[in-house]
C-alpha cells in the first residue's frame, strides 16, 4: 500500500487527507501543534464563515491577480461543491443576508469534529507535536520531525505541504518552511500580511479617547475601490473588515511610496450640498459639538476626526467641514507585523508547480493552501481556496502514486 505523508493539519490538508484516504492510501497527517485545526478554530470563532454565495464569475474576482492561477481548483470545487460537502459530513449551511455561507450551528468545532472522525473512520492517522524540520540529505521523501520522543526520520511515497502562511504563529503558521523550501531551489515570495490592519499617528488625545471604538456606515475610496462598512480604531491604528477588504491594495501603495493616503465617507447617503445646508443653519449659543449633533447627529468617533483634521478655526466653515465629511484623509504609515493579520500574501510560486500543484523540482511532492502565492478578502475566500487546493494537490498525489 502506497503512503503519503501530509504536514499541515489544517483546512488544506485536511481535505488532501480525505481525498487520499478514500483511495486506499495510508496517510498520516503530521503538525506541530497539539491538535487539529487551530487556526481554523480560531477563525470561526466569531462566526464561521466558510464561503460566499455570489455568482460564481464574481467569485473568482476576489482572488485578485491570482485568479488565473485558482481558476482550476475554484472550479473543481465551488462554494456550491462545498456546501454539498458539508452536508455529507451532517453540516447544515445557509447564505447570510451579506452573501456569505456559514454553517447552521455558527461554530467550527463540530465541522471539524465530524471531519476529523469521518478521516479517522477512513485509517487516515495523525501525529501530533511533529514539527518538520527539513528532508535527510536532499531525499525529498525523508522527512525529518522534531517531535516529543526526539528527531525522527519519516520515509513517504510522496508528500503534500500543507503548512499555512506565516501568520498567527502561536497556532502553527509560522512560515519557517519559506527557508527549507528556498535552500532547496523553490522560489517561495516573501510573506506579507494580508487582511491586516495599519499604523495611524493619532494625537495623544485622539488615541486615549477613541481608541478601541468603532467607526460605522462608511465608505471607504482608495483610487478605484469604494466600498461600505465599518472599520475599528485601535491604538496604533485602524483595523477591521473594511480596511481588510483593501489591504491588499493598501500594503503594496506603502512599500511603493511609503504611506498612502485614503478617504473616509462619514455619511455615504448624504451630499455635500446636503451637509453644508445643514451646517449652514443659524447656531445661536450653540457650541460646536452641540450644533453638529443637534443638525447631522455627528459626534464621537465622526466628530473626533473631524477634528484631528482639521484646525480649530476651520470647524465654522460649512462648506470645508462637508467636504471633509465626504472624504476626510488618514495617512496610513505601515501595516501591522505579519504575525497580527489575518491571513498571509506571498508563498511558493506558481511557476514552480504544475497544474496538480507538484514541485517541478521535487518528484512526488505537492503543495497546498496557504503556502501558495495568493490572497484574498475574508468573506469565506480563504478557506474555500485552502480545500479546493486541498482537493487538487490530493488527486495530484493520487494519479503520481498510480503512473
Amino acid at each position: 500500500m502506497h503512503t503519503v505523508a501530509i504536514i499541515g493539519a489544517g483546512p488544506a490538508g485536511l481535505m488532501a487527507a480525505e481525498i487520499l484516504s478514500q483511495a486506499n492510501i495510508r496517510v498520516t497527517v503530521y503538525d506541530a501543534m497539539s491538535s487539529a485545526g487551530r487556526k481554523f478554530l480560531m477563525a470561526g470563532k466569531g462566526g464561521m464563515n466558510i464561503s460566499h454565495a455570489e455568482p460564481f464569475d464574481t467569485f473568482v474576482t476576489r482572488y485578485g491577480t491570482r485568479q488565473n492561477n485558482l481558476a482550476l481548483y475554484l472550479n473543481a470545487f465551488t462554494p456550491t461543491d462545498l456546501r454539498a460537502w458539508l452536508n455529507e459530513l451532517g453540516i447544515e449551511t445557509f447564505v447570510g443576508s451579506s452573501g456569505r455561507i456559514f454553517p447552521k450551528e455558527m461554530k467550527a468545532a463540530p465541522l471539524l469534529r465530524a471531519w476529523l472522525h469521518r478521516l479517522r473512520s477512513h485509517g487516515v492517522q495523525f501525529a501530533m507535536r511533529h514539527r518538520w524540520l527539513g528532508w535527510k540529505n536532499n531525499d525529498a521523501h525523508q522527512l525529518i520531525f522534531d517531535t516529543p520522543n526526539g528527531e525522527q526520520i519519516i520515509s513517504a511515497d510522496a508528500v503534500i505541504l500543507a503548512l499555512g502562511g506565516g501568520s498567527w504563529t502561536r497556532l502553527g503558521s509560522t512560515g519557517e518552511w519559506v527557508t527549507i523550501l528556498r535552500e532547496n531551489g523553490v522560489k517561495v515570495e516573501t510573506l506579507q500580511p494580508s487582511n491586516c490592519g495599519f499604523n495611524v499617528a493619532w494625537c495623544e488625545y485622539f488615541q486615549d479617547r477613541f481608541a478601541g471604538q468603532p467607526l460605522k456606515n462608511v465608505c471607504l475610496h482608495f483610487g478605484n475601490f469604494r466600498q461600505k462598512g465599518d472599520v475599528m480604531l485601535t491604538e496604533y491604528g485602524i483595523e477591521g473588515g473594511l480596511i481588510y477588504a483593501a489591504s491588499a491594495l493598501l500594503r503594496d501603495e506603502i512599500s511603493t511610496n511609503g504611506n498612502v493616503i485614503i478617504h473616509f465617507d462619514l455619511f455615504p447617503d448624504k451630499t455635500v450640498a446636503e451637509l453644508s445646508a445643514k451646517l449652514s443653519k443659524a447656531r445661536g449659543k450653540l457650541s460646536t459639538a452641540q450644533f453638529w449633533r443637534k443638525q447631522l447627529g455627528l459626534e464621537g468617533v465622526k466628530a473626533g476626526l473631524v477634528r484631528e483634521v482639521l484646525l480649530p478655526d476651520e470647524l465654522t466653515s460649512p462648506d470645508l467641514v462637508a467636504k471633509i465629511l465626504k472624504a476626510l484623509p488618514l495617512t496610513l504609515l505601515a501595516p501591522r507585523p505579519i504575525d497580527e493579520a489575518i491571513s498571509s500574501a506571498g508563498g511558493v510560486s506558481f511557476d514552480e508547480l504544475t497544474a496538480d500543484l507538484g514541485f517541478k523540482k521535487l518528484k512526488n511532492i505537492f503543495c497546498a493552501g496557504e503556502m501558495l502565492d495568493w490572497e484574498a478578502p475574508t468573506g469565506g475566500y480563504l478557506l474555500t481556496a485552502c480545500l479546493a487546493t486541498g482537493r487538487a494537490a490530493g488527486l495530484g498525489a493520487l494519479a503520481a502514486l498510480k503512473n
